[in-house]
């Protein structure tokens, strides 16, 4: 994954100081870097992640590692993944437990490389936060919580409500499998360089992951590629049904035919998937 930052800030952290300068690696327009400086974010991290000492943890995007040294002094194990090799003299020595692995996190097998990570907790790339999310809900079943810092238009989208203009495919399906347990705005000023986008934290658990969930996700994301059109047209538009049999399996949820993707609420794309079966 490409490790890109967003921002964040608060004092509300167990004291801890900015990294010294050397510390500090010269951060890449290229991979759109925003580096934490600013330690007094991790303590609010560490109280949404609800981390323990028996806690494995993924971070995705560790940078020059202020959030991996902070976890790997509260946890049992780190895997860290990192896209930027150039980082590694900064992250290659934080600490025993901590497992340094180089690579683009959207492409590596993730389930694999962190088998046991119970937790996700990182400060994730604005432009891969979305794509990567979803496909953890399934990709990562062995993640029971996470406590992510993403674009606040990310956050905001992710535990979005039915017919507003945040809601879509993603507050479907995270809504799906997950329920929110925290939410923190995070200022710019805790970054280098600071970004133009503000941020949030958020944090949610596992809850359940329904039956036919791939399907699910094709039907969710046909569903919403064509939102100003009505689902049957949607859908015939994706390959996956016919307009008359999305008009058919609407019916079947009392729904009416011109009704769009943003009207439905999460659980009823079960039921329409179930119907379209």
């Amino acid at each position: 994954m490409n490790v890109r930052r967003l921002d964040g800030a608060r004092n509300e952290a167990e004291g801890a100081a900015s990294p010294p300068p050397e510390r500090v690696a010269r951060p890449k327009k290229s991979l759109g870097q925003h580096f934490l400086v600013d330690e007094n974010i991790l303590g609010v991290i560490g109280r949404l992640a609800e981390l323990g000492p028996d806690d494995v943890v993924l971070e995705v995007g560790p940078g020059v590692g202020v959030l991996t040294r902070f976890l790997a002094e509260r946890v049992a194990r780190v895997h860290a993944v990192e896209f930027d090799t150039s980082l590694e003299p900064y992250l290659r020595d934080i600490r025993s437990n901590v497992e340094l692995h180089f690579g683009d996190a959207l492409q590596l097998d993730l389930a694999t490389l962190a088998p046991d990570a119970t937790k996700f907790v990182a400060n994730l790339p604005y432009n891969i936060a979305t794509p990567l999310l979803v496909e953890s809900l399934d990709g990562l079943p062995q993640v029971e919580r996470w406590c992510v810092m993403v674009q606040r238009e990310v956050a905001d989208r992710l535990f979005a409500q039915p017919s507003t203009k945040a809601y879509g495919a993603v507050s479907v399906l995270v809504q799906l499998v997950c329920e929110r347990t925290g939410f923190h705005p995070v200022a710019r000023s805790v970054f280098r360089p600071q970004p133009n986008v503000d941020s949030a934290l958020v944090a949610f658990r596992r809850v359940a992951l329904p039956d036919q969930y791939p399907r699910i996700k094709r039907i969710v994301a046909a569903a919403f590629a064509h939102r100003r059109k009505t689902l049957p047209n949607s859908l015939e538009l994706s390959g996956l049904a016919s307009r008359g049999q999305g008009a058919q399996a609407l019916a079947a949820i009392d729904r009416d035919a011109a009704t769009r993707a943003e009207a439905l609420e999460p659980h009823e794309f079960v039921a329409l998937t179930r119907a379209l079966s």
